[in-house]
């Protein structure tokens, strides 16, 4: 792969290009559904967590990885569909104790 650097170049600026132009779209969708930010940190950890097992030399399979965060996802997109389905919660006022 490191014989094709003006490949490996195009996909990089290619990937920045369709990063900037969605980066709004997504920063209000994860501002909507704070779950989903949850969710995007724990997959950090996850991935944080394998890499440090590697270090380690302990090798977890990536399938595994791959099917948890899958499996979590897709839990996640049927949540965001009931719940949009909902009437939205409402909370009481705060109580200040005077």
């Amino acid at each position: 792969m490191a014989n094709h650097v003006p490949v490996m170049v195009l996909a990089i600026l290619v990937s920045v290009a369709v990063m900037m132009f969605l980066a709004r779209a997504i920063t209000e969708f994860v501002d909507r559904h704070p779950t989903i930010k949850m969710l995007a940190l724990s997959f950090l950890v996850m991935v944080g967590m394998a890499l440090i097992g590697e270090g380690f030399d302990i090798h977890i399979p990536k399938g595994y990885l791959y099917f948890a965060m899958a499996f979590s996802l897709g839990v996640e997109m049927l949540n965001l569909r009931l719940r949009s389905k909902r009437e939205p919660l409402t909370l009481h006022k705060r109580f200040d104790g005077n």
